[in-house]
């Protein structure tokens, strides 16, 4: 396990925005991931997915890492943000893109104002 550790470790640590998820960003395998990976790809964040289905260590060790049992789970800046519940409140709040700009993340914030008003 730990080598799991340490690849996640420098995975979270190493790119602005990782996505540990059911599939890939572009073949989502479950509707959480889904969710999620579409609102970052419909915003236009450029993030990296890692597919949880095709390592079970990585599998579990995201599960360690972050002491959080569900998948998918966000990390921005190298800090834990949360699974798909979280991540769609917080889009729905603005609570994201405020994240994302204190971050210095680049997203799309036209985008971001569609998703409120889609689901207002």
């Amino acid at each position: 396990m730990t080598d799991a550790k340490t690849r996640i470790d420098e995975t979270v640590k190493s790119n602005d925005v990782v996505l540990y998820m059911k599939g890939t960003k572009t073949m989502p395998q479950c509707g959480f991931s889904s969710r999620v990976a579409g609102v970052l790809n419909y915003m236009s964040v450029d993030f990296v997915d890692v597919n949880v289905l095709a390592d079970d260590a990585i599998r579990q060790g995201i599960k360690d890492y972050s002491d959080w049992p569900t998948i998918p789970q966000l990390y921005v800046k190298g800090e834990f943000v949360g699974g798909c519940d979280i991540v769609t409140e917080m889009t729905l709040s603005g609570e994201l893109d405020t994240l994302l700009e204190e971050s210095g993340v680049t997203f799309d914030k036209d985008a971001a104002n569609k998703i409120r008003e889609a689901n207002a």
